[in-house]
């Protein structure tokens, strides 16, 4: 370790501490950060905290060093009593306890540049504690990568950058040879991970010493694994059992190939690595606040993150870095991944800073706020969950806060006792991919043992046990959306294991509480889901769901993991409501809707059961009814009546109202018949005509502003048409001989409409007298022939109108 390049700048980093009390340190992957830099503190009779973001790398940094570290449900004393290394999460526990961390003189956040939130939760709330209760607190924040200005600002202190090896590395652009779909989702074109296994033969071909490949997930990793054959692969991820972890910490006897997640771009250096196989894909969380449902999504990396793998391969001797993409398409990436407070569910740290004292967070020192969005759906969680109640945490929370695992695990494990521990357990760890979808199930195989998830299960289900045991069970008080009576959670000691984890789920998701309906689940959050083909939980007709996504564009979540429970457990969980619903309703399928009066329980969006209202007032329902739908009957009548407003209110204005929007007059000219109605058969049977009439008003006489009909030369009484922008007259050339004034109605001229004998136009005009003038002539000479019993007289003006023939 002497020989490690951070020795450079150890007197420059100790000095600045002495005098700032503050530091940020910049050095590669590699250099020696993590293990010299706590070790030169401690020399100078310094208590120091490490605060790792990964469990393997506390493990990896602690056996390194040979001291003590703690991980959740783990704890291992070392020979140096003078460091300590925790995961931020052990960490922000501490300082829930203890806020002036007795007996810690230092605290060390590395690699802080990967913006986990517990470590960005974590730095704020040293800096409180610095500033108001330890200002002889050294803090010292950690990165690899050289961005570390806005670091600098946050914490007060000077910048120590430490170079690491300076040994090149070739890029040599590996992209796949013909276009491959995109990941979507959790999904990676099989096709790519083929491609990157071949990448990976390449290398062990054409280059010496171990390979190290970056992929997204321990689905990729398995993949790929089983594509290299007999290569010696180690499967690097946060799930890897402890001697997979040992071993690839130290050299091996032979040529090895590392398949690893990021945990491997910093935390972790991986000795003998003189290659590194980049696929250019990461995991990213995303949250559906809306709906409560989180899932991972699969993203490229970012350029900074492309550098920190790729400089894996120069830490010993020169190296060579194969990308999977092109050197354009390195070019579109992004500059830096985004922090994870940006994407997670942040009921977690909203409950941190509750109990901080600082529930909107505003107050901390973070480089990046909560998006509002995120903040305000984990406050109404936390409310739900009887965490928190305006403008303060609950006693409840506190306790939440202080077990260790998400608040809505928190929930349960505090409401059920020890018991639940081993359920609560269950859900607090990543389950292996090959999980079952019946969570009953995998607790089951979990009980066996003989797995490195059985290993981890236990150590966690020990812990949570000794949390419940040292606080009393503590019913919530009800809060909007839950209420967990007293004697449902006093039999949970007593309860058959199935219906254990199905109470313990319902009331750490209450949301996810889900009826079967059609071929699916309706969520108590109004979510529908589905399972996968096969399963063996499809008959159920209640599930607790445990574990859901919603892949990007689905309509509906996907359940991975649930309990089959009763309705007696629904309702223990979520509290049912009892409304009246007067609405109109279109039923699934339909096109047409009606009246729906109802007495409906339900519990969320889930409905349990409905009858009848009798007497409900349904005005409302009827009207918005009339807005959405075409209820009325519109006989000719009716349609030429409101034709004929129409135009009144066109041609004239007020008084005359307009005949765009009749529902917001429906009180005017529907009264008594919509008082009456109850349902859609009602409104169809009203006399929509004389109805319609109420709306003249009373100071005008229709016949008289818009006639229906009008008399033309010959005594008839022709029809106009209000339908269009003019009145329309249509009536037989014949009739208007001597009709030299086009009428006019309500100042308006009427377009006539001048037919042949056989009824068809033969010419349109709002002007007659143009008309005889100049286009009668033509007219006559194409008809007369064709109608000579018809009279065509030369001069029309002083002709006889008449609707006859000639005698």
């Amino acid at each position: 370790m002497t020989t490690l390049p951070i020795h450079h700048v150890l007197p420059e980093l100790l000095g600045v501490l002495d005098r700032h009390g503050t530091a940020v340190l910049t050095a590669p992957p590699g250099t020696g950060k993590t293990t010299v830099v706590p070790l030169a503190l401690a020399r100078t009779g310094l208590r120091v905290l490490v605060a790792e973001p990964r469990r393997l790398a506390v493990r990896a940094a602690a056996r390194r060093m040979g001291v003590s570290y703690t991980i959740r449900g783990e704890r291992h004393v070392g020979a140096n009593p003078m460091v300590e290394v925790v995961t931020t999460g052990v960490l922000l526990q501490r300082l829930q306890r203890d806020q002036e961390l007795a007996g810690v003189d230092a605290v060390m956040l590395d690699e802080c540049h990967e913006r986990h939130l517990d470590a960005d939760t974590a730095l704020a709330f040293l800096l409180d504690v610095r500033d108001t209760l330890r200002p002889d607190l050294r803090l010292l924040a950690t990165s690899a990568t050289a961005d570390a200005e806005p670091w600098s600002r946050l914490l007060g202190g000077p910048v120590v950058a430490a170079t690491g090896a300076t040994h090149p590395v070739e890029t040599v652009w590996s992209p796949p040879p013909r276009p491959m779909a995109p990941p979507h989702g959790l999904r990676v074109d099989p096709a790519f991970l083929s491609h990157v296994a071949s990448v990976v033969r390449r290398a062990l071909a054409e280059r010496d010493g171990d390979v190290l490949c970056f992929l997204p997930g321990v689905g990729e990793i398995a993949k790929v694994a089983g594509l290299l054959g007999d290569v010696d692969v180690l499967q690097v991820h946060g799930q890897a059992p402890a001697h997979v972890q040992d071993a690839v910490l130290s050299p091996g006897e032979s040529r090895r190939v590392v398949l690893a997640t990021s945990v491997a771009e910093s935390s972790l250096t991986v000795p003998g690595v003189r290659v590194v196989v980049d696929s250019g894909l990461a995991r990213e969380p995303r949250t559906d606040h809306a709906r409560g449902l989180g899932s991972l999504t699969t993203v490229r990396v970012s350029r900074a993150s492309a550098d920190q793998r790729a400089g894996r391969a120069g830490r010993e001797a020169p190296g060579t870095v194969y990308r999977c993409w092109t050197a354009a398409d390195h070019e579109r990436l992004a500059e830096h991944s985004r922090p994870e407070i940006a994407l997670a569910d942040l009921t977690g740290f909203a409950l941190q800073a509750a109990c901080w004292g600082v529930p909107d967070a505003s107050g901390l020192a973070l480089l990046d706020p909560p998006p509002p969005a995120a903040m305000s759906a984990a406050t109404r969680t936390l409310k739900s969950l009887g965490a928190f109640e305006d403008p303060h945490v609950t006693e409840r929370g506190r306790r939440m806060a202080l077990a260790g695992v998400h608040p809505r695990l928190a929930r349960a494990l505090l409401d059920l006792g020890p018991r639940a521990a081993e359920v609560v357990a269950l859900l607090s760890e990543q389950l292996p991919r090959d999980a079952a979808d019946d969570l009953v199930e995998v607790w089951r195989t979990a009980r066996r043992g003989g797995t490195g998830f059985a290993t981890r299960w236990r150590q966690e289900t020990n812990r949570l046990r000794a949390t419940s045991k040292s606080t009393d069970p503590q019913p919530p008080t009800e809060t909007r959306g839950s209420r967990t009576p007293d004697n449902a959670l006093a039999g949970g000691s007593r309860l058959p294991d199935d219906a254990l984890a199905g109470l313990a789920v319902a009331l750490a998701f209450p949301e996810r509480v889900a009826r079967r309906r059609g071929g699916g689940y309706l969520m108590a959050s109004g979510t529908q889901a589905q399972l996968p083909e096969g399963s063996k939980l499809r008959t159920a007709e209640w599930l607790a769901i445990a574990v859901a996504d919603r892949p990007t564009g689905a309509p509906s979540a996907r359940i991975r993991q649930a309990v089959v429970i009763d309705e007696q457990t629904a309702r223990t969980a979520v509290l049912a409501t009892t409304e009246d619903e007067v609405a109109w309703r279109v039923p699934p399928g339909e096109r047409r809707g009606d009246v729906s009066a109802r007495r409906v329980e339900r519990l969320g969006a889930i409905e349990l059961s409905a009858r009848p209202l009798k007497d409900a007032d349904v005005r409302e329902a009827i009207l918005y009814g009339l807005r959405t739908e075409d209820l009325l009957t519109w006989t000719k009548p009716a349609k030429d009546l409101r034709a004929r407003l129409a135009f009144c209110h066109r041609a004239i204005g007020d008084p005359w109202p307009s005949m765009d929007a009749l529902v917001d007059l429906a009180d005017q000219w529907l009264e008594p018949e919509l008082s009456r109605a109850r349902r859609r058969a009602d409104l169809e049977r009203i006399d929509v005509a004389s109805a319609l009439k109420r709306l003249i008003p009373w100071s005008e006489r229709l016949d008289v502003t818009a006639p229906e009909r009008l008399e033309v030369p010959s005594g008839s009484h022709i029809r106009l048409d209000y339908s269009k922008d003019q009145p329309v007259l249509a009536v037989k050339l014949q009739e208007l001989f001597g009709w030299e004034e086009t009428p006019r109605i309500a100042g308006v001229p009427v377009l006539v409409h001048l037919l042949s004998p056989a009824g068809r136009p033969v010419a349109v005009t709002a002007d007659l007298a143009s008309f005889w003038r100049d286009g009668y002539r033509s007219v006559r000479a194409e008809l007369r022939g064709r109608y000579p019993k018809h009279p065509w007289p030369e001069d029309p003006l002083t002709a006889v109108p008449t609707r006859r023939v000639k005698r």
